[in-house]
């Protein structure tokens, strides 16, 4: 009898292009990428930001380079994916929120939002999977979705349309990408400690209805996803396409 070993975690030899890696999840995801062997190219629109990351990461021994993108400029992001590619994994991390009750939403918020959080996503990935089926190569695609992308939440109608929508897309690239090995993915994070979710963490009647319907009761870190990363763009994900991976302490589990 021989026994079955594991898939391996490791990512030696592959190139990872991570969107929004400044700061947070971004930054989390391009670290957990390093950590198991990836040369990781981190993006962001902050050049500055960019390469002091870049230099701590290179400090600890990993493989890191910058490239500053604004994903939202379409014509230049495919330029740079075809010119820094093909890359075997994409994490976008890349996103914002326009939170207010729905009554409230202006249009200008409404276009900011899904231009960055499901325009730019979509076209994003259509350039990472462009190249890899140009190579003749397997891939997998990551998007940093949301809990908010499977629940509705307070204030927050403008942002969970964005991530339903990247949802559906997910599902869809998964069916036309999947002959060419390549696999598609969401990561589904609850409340995030990060400056992004920091506003509504100070306020106390925000903060007490979140910790309500986390099952584990605690908000999340950054370090929270980054196994559920690693995971999705290594080979003991080889069967994982289509689907959304839920780290949102049991949010949704009702």
């Amino acid at each position: 009898m021989t026994l079955p070993r594991t898939p391996s975690f490791r990512l030696d030899g592959r190139r990872a292009l991570v969107a929004g890696a400044s700061s947070g999840i971004g930054l989390a995801a391009a670290v957990a990428l390093a950590e198991q062997g990836a040369h990781v190219v981190l993006a962001a629109r902050g050049a500055d930001a960019l390469a002091e990351v870049v230099g701590e990461m290179r400090a600890e021994g990993f493989s890191a380079e910058a490239l500053a993108l604004d994903i939202t400029d379409l014509e230049a992001t495919a330029t740079a994916v075809a010119a820094h590619g093909p890359f075997d994994v994409l994490v976008n991390s890349a996103g914002l929120a326009r939170h207010a009750p729905a009554t409230e939403t202006t249009a200008a918020d409404y276009d900011a939002a899904f231009n960055l959080n499901t325009r730019a996503a979509y076209f994003l990935a259509q350039a990472v999977a462009r190249g890899l089926i140009a190579g003749n190569r397997p891939g997998s695609i990551i998007t940093i979705s949301s809990q908010m992308g499977h629940v509705g939440g307070i204030d927050r109608a403008v942002y969970a349309a964005t991530k339903h929508a990247v949802e559906g897309m997910t599902k869809a690239m998964a069916i036309e990408w999947g002959p060419h090995g390549i696999r598609v993915n969401t990561l589904c994070p609850t409340f995030i400690r990060t400056p992004l979710a920091e506003q509504t963490l100070k306020n106390p009647e925000r903060a007490a209805w979140i910790l309500s319907k986390i099952k584990l009761g605690r908000v999340g870190e950054v370090t929270d996803i980054m196994g559920a990363v690693a995971f999705l763009a290594s080979d003991a994900a080889a069967l994982v396409t289509g689907t959304a991976l839920m780290v949102d302490g049991g949010w949704t589990a009702d």
